[in-house]
C-alpha cells in the first residue's frame, strides 16, 4: 500500500472509521469523483440542490445538505430549530437570547458531539436519571418527562439514536408533535444498515445528522442534514457565502422556504464549517454507492478479511457487531485489562502501528473492526496480532 502522508506515519487502522485515526477509505471511483469536480467550478447552492435530490431520494427527506460532518451537521441543525427563516435571529446567533434555545434530551443520551449544539447557542435541559445505565435500577428518561420539560424555550428534542436509545423516537417524536417541537437526530454512526438512512426520517424526525466519512464511504470531512424542507433550508442559508448582492440570489426550488426570508442574512454561524465542491460530490457518489451495494456481500467482503486474519489467531472469536447489523468483528478475549493493554501498546508500537478496537479493553477485550483495512495490509496484520496478542 503506497500514499502521500507528508512525511507522517501511516497506520494499519483496524479500530473503525473513527477520525482520530483519520476515517477509512475511499472507494476508487468517489476519489475519481472528486478530482473531477476539482477541475471546474459551480455555485454552491446549485450544487447543494443537486445533493438535496440525491439525498432526498436516498432518505426519505423532503431536503437535504451535505455538511463538513455530522457534528457541523448538528450545529446546523440546532441553529436552523433556533433561527428558522428569520434572518434577524440567524444574524444574531450564536446569541440565542430571547429566541427559544433549549434542546430536551434524555441524560444518558448526552455525548461529547452534543457541544456542537452549544456552539450554535443552544441550552441542553437533561430529563430523566439513567438507572439501567448506571447499575442501581431499570429505568430511564420517559416520554412523559421530555413532555413536561417542554417550554415555550424549547427549540427542540435532541434524540441520540442507538439501539440502547431511551424512550424509542417514535415516543420522541408523538411527544415533541404534540407541542409544535421538531425532533433533531444524532445518527452519526447508524450505518450499517442502509435502512437506517430511512429509518429515522420514517419515524417522525424532523432533522437527522449522518456521517458522510464512515462506513457511508464518502470523504472523512463530508456529513449530511436531512429532514423537514424548511428547517434544511434555514441551515444551508446559514453556511452558504452570501456575500453577493441581495437581489442576485435565488433559492432553488429544493430550497424554495428561503423565499419568505424578508432579508438575506449575513454569513451565518456554520461558514465556519464550509465545504468544497469537491467534498459535495465525493458525498453524493458515495451515498448512491453504499445505497445501491448488496449489504449481503458488503458482509461477506468484510467477514473475508476477518477470516484470513483468524486464520493467524485460532483464538480470535467472529462475532457481530451488536449496534450495527450486517458488521463483523474479530474479538480477541485476554485474561484481563492489563494483558489487553499490554498487547494493544505493542501493537501501536510497531511500524506502522496497528490499532485495535480499544473500546473494551477494561473488560480485556481487542476487537479488529473490518471497514477500514486495507486488503494489502492484511499479511502484515495477521503477523502483527500472532506476535502481540497469540
Amino acid at each position: 500500500m503506497s500514499g502521500d502522508w507528508l512525511g507522517a506515519p501511516r497506520v494499519i487502522n483496524a479500530y473503525g472509521t473513527n477520525t482520530r485515526l483519520s476515517g477509512g477509505m475511499m472507494a476508487p471511483e468517489v476519489v475519481e469523483a472528486m478530482a473531477r469536480a476539482a477541475r471546474g467550478c459551480v455555485e454552491m447552492h446549485a450544487l447543494q440542490a443537486a445533493a438535496s435530490r440525491a439525498i432526498a431520494e436516498a432518505t426519505g427527506a423532503e431536503a437535504g445538505i451535505a455538511t463538513s460532518g455530522a457534528a457541523a451537521a448538528l450545529m446546523l441543525g440546532a441553529a436552523a430549530c433556533m433561527a428558522r427563516l428569520d434572518p434577524a435571529a440567524m444574524n444574531r446567533l450564536p446569541d440565542s437570547a430571547g429566541m427559544p434555545n433549549e434542546f430536551v434530551v434524555p441524560r444518558s443520551q448526552r455525548n461529547m458531539y452534543d457541544r456542537a449544539i452549544a456552539l450554535a447557542g443552544g441550552r441542553i435541559v437533561e430529563v430523566g436519571i439513567p438507572d439501567r445505565l448506571s447499575g442501581p435500577g431499570v429505568r430511564d428518561a420517559s416520554a412523559g418527562e421530555l413532555a413536561e420539560a417542554i417550554t415555550p424555550r424549547t427549540a427542540a428534542v435532541f434524540h441520540l439514536a442507538g439501539e440502547q436509545a431511551e424512550p424509542p423516537l417514535p415516543e420522541v417524536v408523538r411527544v415533541a408533535h404534540a407541542r409544535g417541537v421538531p425532533v433533531l437526530v444524532d445518527a452519526a454512526a447508524q450505518l450499517p444498515p442502509a435502512e437506517n438512512l430511512r429509518r429515522f426520517i420514517a419515524e417522525g424526525a424532523d432533522l437527522v445528522c449522518f456521517s458522510g466519512g464512515k462506513a457511508l464511504g464518502g470523504p472523512q470531512a463530508s456529513g449530511i442534514l436531512a429532514g423537514r424542507r424548511d428547517l434544511v433550508s434555514s441551515a444551508l442559508i446559514q453556511m452558504l457565502d452570501l456575500d453577493l448582492p441581495e437581489e442576485q440570489f435565488v433559492a432553488p426550488p429544493e430550497f424554495a422556504p428561503l423565499n419568505q426570508l424578508r432579508f438575506l442574512p449575513h454569513h451565518g454561524i456554520g461558514r465556519v464549517a464550509k465545504l468544497g465542491k469537491e467534498e459535495v460530490v465525493g458525498l453524493v457518489t458515495a451515498l448512491r454507492r453504499f445505497v445501491a451495494a448488496d449489504p449481503g456481500e458488503r458482509t461477506a467482503r468484510w467477514t473475508a478479511r476477518l477470516l484470513a486474519l483468524q486464520a493467524a489467531l485460532p483464538g480470535a472469536v467472529l462475532v457481530p457487531d451488536g449496534a450495527k447489523p450486517g458488521l463483523p468483528l474479530l474479538e480477541i478475549r485476554f485474561a484481563g485489562r492489563a494483558e489487553a493493554q499490554r498487547a494493544d501498546a505493542a501493537l501501536r508500537g510497531r511500524e506502522p502501528a496497528v490499532h485495535l478496537d480499544a473500546s473494551r479493553i477494561r473488560l480485556g477485550v481487542l476487537a479488529v473492526n473490518p471497514i477500514a483495512l486495507d486488503d494489502g495490509d492484511l499479511p502484515l496484520l495477521a503477523a502483527a496480532l500472532k506476535e502481540c496478542c497469540a
